[in-house]
C-alpha cells in the first residue's frame, strides 16, 4: 500500500487537515497545529493512556470524551454522507473532562511548590495553570508514599508522583534495565525499583527530564538554583564522539547543569549520565595561571614568562605535537600549523589506534547514525557500545526491538538486547569473512568497529577485516570512536606517518595538548596546554592554562563525520585563555606568527583547507576506499573502554563520577553466601 492511501482527511476545530491514518489523534492535533495536554503521553515511549489529561471530543462518537493518544485517526468513523470525522478540542465537554482529571491528579499533590525543584519549569504546574480550576472539593487527607533510594543521580519525592509511568516505560524499553515498576492498585498503587534496587544504567538521568513533576529531579543539582536565573547555551558535548546536542545552563560564572536537546539525526533526545552530570568536574583541579619547573618543582608565572620559556625551549628543537581528546577541531588546526612551522608534526591518535590517513571511508564510515534505525541486521565488532556511547547503544536497542538481528565479534558483555555471539577472538572474525551471504546483502545492514581493537599492533588489519565484512554483507560501515576530537583532527591532517610512537620517537619537546589518556616517558621537554591538573600536567615543565569545553566556541566531528558547532557558556577560570589563542600568541613568540588573529579569520582558513567542515551539521558523503587485507594475530578483541566514568580529566575531576565508578565496581564484585 503506498503513503498516499493511508492519508485520510480529518477536521479538528474547525480546520480540516490531511493525515497519515496510522496516526494517534494526539499527533493530529500537533500536525494541526493544536496544542493537546498529556503526562504520560511521550513520542518516544509506548503509550499507557493512564493521565487522561489528553481527552478530546470526537463528534459523532461515545457520548463521553476520548484519550487523544490511545486512538489512532483509522479508528474515526465518518461523519454523515462521508464527511470527514470531526474532532473538538476545546468544547465545553473537552474543558469539564480536563478540570475533572486535574483534580484528581491533585488529590494527594503536596503543596510544597516554593521548595520543590521542579518549580518554573513543572508541567503539572503549567497545565493546572492552564487547564485547572482555581479549588479542589476533596477534604480527606492527603496520601504520602516512602521516598526511593535510586542512586547518587536521581533525587525522589514519591509523594509527587501521578503515576504517568514515563520512567517505568524509559528504563524498560530506552534504557533496558527492569528495575522500575508499578506496585499495588489502586490509591495502593505506586512507582516503586523492585527489592529496593538502585538503577544500575548510564541512561538513568533522563526520566529527570521525563518526570511532568517534581517526582524525580536531579540529586547533584538540587536547591542550587531555579530556571530563570540560569543563562541557558546550547552547545555539544564531548564525553563520547556521538557528539549529543546538549543545553549548558550558568549561573554567574559556574556551569549549573546541562540537559539534552533534541537532534533526531544523533541522540534524539537523550544523553548519558557523563554527559549530564559531568559538571562538577568543571569546578575542581583547574589551571587558571601558567607554572613553570624550576628545579623540579612547578612555580607560578606570568604569561609572557611561560610563553618565551616555551619559545626559548623549542627553539632549534625536534618538536612534536600532541591533540588530545576534549580538543576543537579550531586548536588542532592552530596547532598543526605552528608545530609545522617549527619543523616538526602533529599526532592525534594518542592511543596509538591504527586508523589511515586520507581515507575518511576507513576512520569515519560510510554509515550515519540515522542509519541504525532502519537495520535489519548490525554486526559489531570489539566494541561495548552501552560503555563507549550509551546513547548510540540506545538507538541499537530500538533497532533490536524492531526486529533487527544483532551480531558480536569480541568481549561478551550485558548489551541490554539479545545477541548472536560469533566469539571473542580474531579467528572468529576471520571467520565471518569471505562468506557469501547472499539474501543478507538485500536487507539494511550495518558493520560497527570500536576502538579498542585499532589500538593494537595489528589495528590496520582487523579493520581492513571489518571493512571486507562490510563488502561481503552489502552494509554500510562505521568506526565508533571514543574520543570527540578525533575525526576533526584526522580530518584537519593531526598524523604523524607511523603513528604516535614514530611521532615521539627522538622527540626533544612535546607540546600536549590536552594529550591526558597517555603517559610521555622521561626525556622529553614537555610543553601541556589543558584545562585541568591531571596526568598531562604532572608531567610538564612549562603548563599553559587553557579552557574547558564549555569555555570556547569550536567545531566537533562526531562518530558519523557530522560537524558540529559548540559554543561558549562561560569564561575560563583566572587568567585561562582560549586554546587558539595561546597558539596564536605562542606563534609570534617564536618569530612564526599564525595568519589569523581572530576565531572568525581562523575558521574561514580552516574550511578553505577542509571545505566540508563548513557544512555544520551535514554529514559528507565518503568514498569507499577498501584497505588490503592481511594476516591476523591471535588474541582476543578487547574492548576501548574499561571505566565509563574515568575516560577523561574533567570525569576524574569529578565528585559524582567517582561516586559512579565506585558502585560499578562494587557491582562486579560476586556476594558471596556465608558459611
Amino acid at each position: 500500500m503506498t503513503a498516499m492511501t493511508n492519508l485520510r482527511k480529518i477536521i479538528i476545530d474547525g480546520a480540516e487537515v490531511e493525515v497519515d491514518s496510522a496516526m494517534t489523534l494526539i499527533q493530529a492535533c500537533e500536525v494541526a497545529g493544536i496544542e493537546v495536554p498529556r503526562f504520560c503521553y511521550h513520542e518516544r515511549l509506548s503509550i499507557a493512556g493512564n493521565c487522561r489529561m489528553c481527552l478530546v471530543e470526537v463528534v459523532g462518537g461515545p457520548p463521553k470524551p476520548a484519550a487523544s493518544c490511545a486512538m489512532q485517526v483509522r479508528d474515526l468513523r465518518p461523519g454523515p454522507e462521508g464527511a470527514p470525522p470531526v474532532i473538538k478540542t476545546n468544547s465545553p465537554m473537552v474543558k469539564k473532562a480536563r478540570e475533572g482529571v486535574m483534580e484528581f491528579l491533585l488529590i494527594n499533590h503536596p503543596l510544597d511548590c516554593p521548595i520543590c525543584d521542579q518549580g518554573g519549569e513543572c508541567d503539572l504546574q503549567d497545565q493546572a495553570m492552564a487547564y485547572g480550576v482555581d479549588f479542589s472539593r476533596f477534604r480527606e487527607p492527603k496520601r504520602a508514599t516512602d521516598d526511593l533510594d535510586l542512586g547518587p543521580l536521581v533525587e525522589t519525592h514519591m509523594t509527587r508522583c501521578i503515576s504517568c509511568t514515563r520512567c517505568v516505560r524509559f528504563t524498560t524499553e530506552v534504557a533496558g534495565i527492569s528495575q522500575m515498576g508499578q506496585t499495588g492498585r489502586g490509591e495502593d498503587a505506586e512507582i516503586t525499583s523492585y527489592l529496593g534496587e538502585t538503577l544500575d544504567s548510564n541512561l538513568q538521568g533522563n526520566i529527570i527530564d521525563l518526570c511532568p513533576v517534581g517526582a524525580l529531579t536531579s540529586k547533584p543539582y538540587a536547591f542550587t538554583a531555579r530556571p530563570w536565573e540560569l543563562t541557558k547555551t546550547e552547545t555539544i558535548d564531548v564525553m563520547d564522539a556521538l557528539g549529543s546536542n546538549i543545553r549548558v545552563d550558568t549561573k554567574g560564572r559556574e556551569v549549573m547543569r546541562i540537559l539534552p536537546r533534541n537532534h533526531d539525526g544523533v541522540n534524539e533526545e537523550w544523553i548519558s549520565d557523563k554527559t549530564r552530570f559531568i559538571w562538577d568536574g568543571l569546578r575542581r583541579q583547574r589551571l587558571d595561571t601558567p607554572y613553570i619547573r624550576e628545579n623540579g618543582k612547578l612555580r607560578k608565572a606570568t604569561w609572557p614568562e611561560a610563553l618565551t620559556a616555551a619559545a626559548t625551549a623549542m627553539k632549534g628543537k625536534k618538536v612534536i605535537g600532541l591533540v588530545g581528546d576534549l580538543v576543537p577541531v579550531e586548536p588542532a588546526f592552530a596547532l598543526k600549523q605552528f608545530i609545522e612551522a617549527q619543523g616538526g608534526s602533529v599526532e592525534c591518535r594518542t592511543d596509538g589506534a591504527k586508523l589511515p590517513p586520507n581515507n575518511r571511508s576507513a576512520y569515519v564510515g560510510t554509515a550515519t547514525i540515522d542509519d541504525i534505525d532502519a537495520a535489519k541486521f548490525i554486526q559489531l565488532i570489539g566494541t561495548n557500545p552501552r560503555l563507549e556511547a550509551p546513547v548510540l547503544n540506545a538507538r541499537i536497542r530500538k533497532a533490536w526491538l524492531m526486529g533487527a538481528q544483532i551480531g558480536l565479534v569480541g568481549e561478551a558483555a550485558d548489551l541490554t538486547y539479545d545477541y548472536a555471539h560469533a566469539g571473542t577472538d580474531r579467528a572468529a572474525l576471520q571467520s565471518l569473512v569471505g562468506k557469501d551471504y547472499g539474501a543478507v546483502k538485500d536487507a539494511a545492514s550495518l558493520v560497527i568497529v570500536g576502538q579498542g581493537v585499532l589500538c593494537t599492533p595489528d589495528g590496520l588489519e582487523v579493520l581492513a577485516q571489518a571493512m571486507k565484512l562490510a563488502e561481503d554483507t552489502g552494509s554500510k560501515f562505521m568506526v565508533l570512536h571514543t574520543a570527540a576530537a578525533r575525526v576533526g583532527a584526522m580530518d584537519v591532517g593531526a598524523v604523524t606517518e607511523g603513528g604516535i610512537d614514530a611521532a615521539l620517537d627522538g622527540a626533544d619537546v612535546v607540546y600536549n595538548l590536552g594529550a591526558d589518556e597517555m603517559d610521555i616517558a622521561l626525556g622529553p621537554f614537555v610543553i601541556y596546554q589543558g584545562s585541568h591538573g591531571d596526568r598531562g600536567a604532572h608531567r610538564a615543565d612549562i603548563i599553559l592554562p587553557g579552557a574547558a569545553y564549555t569555555e570556547e566556541s569550536g567545531l566537533f566531528v562526531n562518530t558519523e563525520g557530522r560537524p558540529q558547532l559548540a559554543l561558549r557558556a562561560g569564561f575560563a577560570p583566572g587568567e585561562a585563555k582560549e586554546n587558539w589563542a595561546i597558539l596564536r600568541a605562542l606563534s609570534a613568540e617564536t618569530g612564526t606568527t599564525l595568519p589569523y588573529d581572530t576565531l572568525a579569520a581562523l575558521r574561514r582558513q580552516l574550511i578553505a583547507e577542509v571545505p566540508h567542515l563548513g557544512q555544520v551539521d551535514q554529514v559528507p558523503k565518503n568514498s569507499w576506499m577498501p584497505l588490503a587485507l592481511s594476516q591476523l594475530s591471535d588474541g582476543v578483541l578487547r574492548n576501548a573502554l574499561g571505566d565509563f566514568y574515568m575516560t577523561n580529566p574533567l570525569a576524574r575531576a569529578s565528585l559524582v563520577m567517582a561516586e559512579l565508578s565506585a558502585a560499578a565496581k562494587a557491582r562486579l564484585v560476586q556476594d558471596v553466601a556465608a558459611e
